[in-house]
């Protein structure tokens, strides 16, 4: 989402770029170039204006290139189409009434001041997503009860460090991950193809608790965690809604400890064995620079026991404070 606000504030701040430069020579000289200008101006408000909308809608078809994290194709075809139509109109607009001087001229000068505030609006409120603050809505049962379906948070994107975009790098940070923080981040895999608990993952957001930390050893017994080989008993957040325990993976069984350990640490554990049990799972060590995350609701949580470790560079930040429905509100624990 941050990354679309900032390639929408790009690309108007360049509009607004080359139309000050324009303005300072004098302006379009006929009105057929004020007018493909205008149309210019009118298809990248119209293409912004619907990849915006879009923004609250799942996508999952999506390019497999850096605009994966940007774009989807679901998307892509209706902004072109709307920015085509928008476009026409401001090409007929500024065509019917570019045969002065003075009207083109206005409709440069009003094309900039409409670009300057859009880069403006735009740019920082991507900087704010990428490096301070997001708004975060739950979208399925998986965090119950700590969060629930509807609920809307903020996540402090600072926290672990400012997340330098592209990469998985981050500066500065204030704190380090801890058990039983609740974080977002990207679903930690790169292939748009990979089906993951039924689905496609590829480019959403998750939200989960971190359970392991790097180094440590994971496991889990009778649908109860083991870390290093102790009882996790402190886990008052934790909730169990099936009475019945499921039993260990048929397949597991006749995986080596090494072969399993590399089957889940390459993301591939779940569509390797098929029948993986939520209740017996491991025991795997947490790679360096990376956490083991489950949902709170340990019943109902598609979660590292299925699709592996959450690296780093997939962190987005930590879960903050519930903001709406007001009888919600609260900070996240």
């Amino acid at each position: 989402m941050e990354y679309r606000l900032f390639f929408i504030g790009l690309a108007m701040g360049l509009f607004a770029w080359f139309s000050r430069g324009w303005q300072r020579a004098g302006g379009p000289e006929t009105p057929i170039k004020s007018a493909l200008w205008h149309a210019l101006f009118f298809f990248l408000a119209g293409f912004s204006a619907t990849m915006i909308l879009a923004m609250s809608f799942e996508s999952r078809a999506r390019f497999i290139s850096v605009a994966a994290h940007v774009l989807s194709v679901g998307e892509v075809y209706p902004a072109l189409a709307v920015g085509a139509v928008l476009g026409a109109l401001g090409f007929w607009r500024a065509f019917a009434k570019g045969d002065s001087v003075e009207s083109r001229r206005h409709f440069l000068n009003e094309d900039l001041e409409w670009a300057d505030t859009v880069f403006s609006a735009a740019f920082m409120a991507s900087l704010l997503m990428m490096f301070v603050l997001q708004a975060f809505k739950i979208p399925s049962g998986s965090m119950e009860k700590t969060l629930l379906i509807g609920d809307h948070l903020f996540v402090n994107k600072f926290l672990y460090g400012l997340r330098v975009p592209f990469s998985g790098r981050r500066l500065l940070p204030l704190k380090e991950v801890s058990r039983g923080d609740v974080i977002v981040f990207q679903f930690p895999v790169d292939d748009a193809r990979e089906l993951h608990c039924g689905s496609v993952q590829y480019g959403k957001d998750f939200i989960k608790r971190v359970i392991g930390l790097p180094g440590e050893v994971v496991e889990v017994r009778d649908g109860r965690v083991f870390i290093d080989g102790k009882f996790l008993a402190d886990e008052p957040y934790a909730q169990w809604t099936d009475a019945n325990r499921q039993p260990q993976s048929v397949h597991a069984k006749d995986v080596t400890p090494q072969r399993y350990q590399e089957l889940w640490q390459t993301h591939v554990l779940d569509r390797e064995l098929q029948d993986i049990q939520r209740d017996y799972f491991g025991p795997v060590k947490v790679p360096e620079h990376a956490y083991f995350a489950m949902g709170d609701n340990r019943d109902h949580s598609c979660d590292s026991r299925y699709w592996g470790p959450v690296e780093e560079k997939y962190l987005k930040g930590k879960g903050w404070f519930i903001y709406w429905p007001p009888s919600r509100i609260n900070s996240v624990r």
